[in-house]
């Protein structure tokens, strides 16, 4: 338990490196308590920096004017999290958000360059989002036995509410099937990481470790990149973050027929919320999940509920 406090206030202060001199020094004189649950450090121009906690978002430094953000302070951040190389970074920009060195994530808003009626850039950034990405190891190892039948893994959607915790149970699932055990050969795992916040790579190297026989495709649409990685890399699982669209539950069908086994995410508290939304149901209908774990916080503690999905 020490050693994970210690990692998640090491990881924080890593995350405040990031932020714009002064509030990095603000970021840094936080209480260690607050260092080990803060999930987000959040920039507005023209209001005070803020750090999202578990019970929501408090004031950096309270009382200070000085933590008040100005529009320099997100280029000068923008500028310095690219390496003063904006144009490398352009096609995850357009999307408003970049993947750190490090595995850390900064989501923006600012006004998007349009260009045929798509988001080809942005610029006049307004606010930032920067979430401190934290591996935690082994919290998938007391719900593997079921996720396999007669030796192999059936294919589970993780639900939770947004923040609940997700990508992080996720990322822990591929490592330990990706790396295999005692018990468990390993398996060929194809991540389709749309966002980059599952292995977060960065020029070519995953900054979170997601096992030795994973391979992964960053940035790319999971309505693409899962017929990619089905026709060119033969894997026995394929992962994603999020389903949140029809042409996403279409390709997972596709690859299912194919006898990949997947693994997904999806925004529901429960399964009642799940059976609520229209865009699930085609996955529901044509019962290509077996396995749903549930994520609940209990008394503030993360809890993993797994059920079997009716045939």
């Amino acid at each position: 338990m020490v050693q994970e406090k210690e990692y998640a206030v090491r990881r924080c202060e890593q995350a405040a490196e990031l932020l714009p001199l002064r509030l990095r020094r603000m970021a840094m004189e936080l209480p260690a308590q607050k260092k080990a649950v803060a999930e987000e450090f959040r920039l507005r121009v023209g209001r005070p920096a803020t750090v999202l906690l578990p019970e929501g978002e408090v004031l950096l430094a309270a009382g200070v004017r000085e933590s008040v953000v100005s529009a320099d302070d997100l280029e000068r951040m923008v500028g310095a999290v690219t390496e003063y190389a904006r144009y490398a970074s352009s096609e995850m920009l357009k999307n408003g958000y970049l993947t750190v060195r490090g595995g850390f994530r900064l989501g923006l808003c600012g006004t998007a360059v349009m260009r045929d009626g798509r988001s080809c850039s942005m610029r006049d950034f307004s606010s930032a989002a920067l979430r401190i990405a934290k591996q935690v190891y082994g919290i998938a190892d007391g719900l593997m036995g079921a996720l396999f039948e007669d030796g192999r893994l059936q294919s589970t959607l993780i639900l939770s509410a947004p923040g609940g915790g997700k990508t992080t149970l996720l990322r822990d699932i591929v490592r330990s099937i990706s790396d295999g055990g005692a018990e468990r050969e390993a398996l060929r795992v194809a991540l389709v990481d749309e966002r980059g916040e599952i292995a977060a790579v960065h020029n070519g190297t995953a900054q979170m470790e997601v096992g030795a026989h994973t391979d992964v495709l960053d940035g790319c649409l999971k309505s693409i990149g899962v017929t990619m990685v089905l026709r060119a890399m033969n894997p026995q699982v394929i992962a994603v973050d999020e389903i949140s669209a029809r042409a996403d539950t279409e390709v997972m069908i596709q690859a299912a027929n194919c006898g990949v086994t997947l693994l997904a995410t999806a925004h529901a508290a429960d399964m009642e919320e799940l059976r609520r939304r229209s865009v699930y149901a085609p996955l529901l209908d044509e019962g290509i999940f077996r396995r749903v774990v549930t994520i609940h916080r209990v008394d503030g503690e993360r809890v993993y509920e797994t059920e079997e999905m009716p045939c």
